[in-house]
């Protein structure tokens, strides 16, 4: 146990913005994020798992951290919780190739639970030092939109005290984005305790992204 303090005390760390590139572009990006040492949470995880999509996508989807499956593949939202995003966008008329999708935090968190990983909520050390990454991805694709999947984005964004129960279905404004909708993120809905909540939390999901894409449909 005393060795493995003296190993994360001598982790080696620097300001997120000092790994930015000098030229903001997608692929760029992305190419920097995987060298990022903003924070410890780089050390176990597999690789950083940055957004992807749409260069210039009318809608940017914001989720809280890559789980299991998104840090073995490095791509955002592929296990169950991006198949239920799927769907969901599917069912508001949304095609996922033309969002951009990407989270708060870009390492996986987890627990070891003898072969299983379980996902933990990131710090808030690791989401305020992931913020120049999703400042500089919004700065990119300039989304129409913005939509906060999960307490994590959201509060990542609008700070501690927002509460997606008291403010989703509404479009929001903020400095970093002039329309922003938070709403339920999909792994909350699957781990909903019966199959009527699960259904219902679906709804509000769609509800919300419907709403995104009739205020994406007035900037275009």
């Amino acid at each position: 146990m005393a060795t493995a303090r003296v190993r994360q005390r001598e982790v080696s760390l620097a300001p997120t913005e000092t790994f930015l590139p000098q030229r903001r572009t997608l692929p760029a990006l992305r190419e920097a994020a995987a060298h990022c040492r903003g924070c410890p949470l780089y050390l176990h995880a597999t690789q950083t798992v940055f957004g992807e999509g749409a260069a210039h996508a009318g809608i940017m989807l914001v989720g809280e951290q890559p789980g299991d499956r998104e840090d073995l593949t490095g791509k955002p939202f592929v296990g169950p919780a991006g198949q239920l995003l799927d769907e969901a966008l599917e069912e508001a008329g949304i095609d996922r190739r033309e969002v951009y999708v990407t989270n708060a935090v870009k390492h996986f968190n987890f627990e070891p639970r003898g072969k299983f990983r379980l996902h933990k909520r990131p710090p808030v050390t690791a989401i305020k030092a992931c913020m120049p990454w999703l400042k500089a991805e919004l700065a990119v694709v300039k989304p129409a939109v913005v939509v906060l999947l999960g307490a994590t984005a959201a509060q990542a964004v609008f700070g501690a005290k927002f509460r997606i129960t008291r403010e989703r279905g509404k479009v929001l404004e903020h400095e970093l984005a002039s329309r922003i909708i938070a709403t339920l993120h999909p792994s909350a809905i699957l781990r909903a305790p019966d199959a009527a909540a699960r259904a219902e939390g679906r709804k509000t999901l769609v509800a919300d992204l419907e709403l995104a894409a009739r205020h994406d449909a007035v900037t275009t």
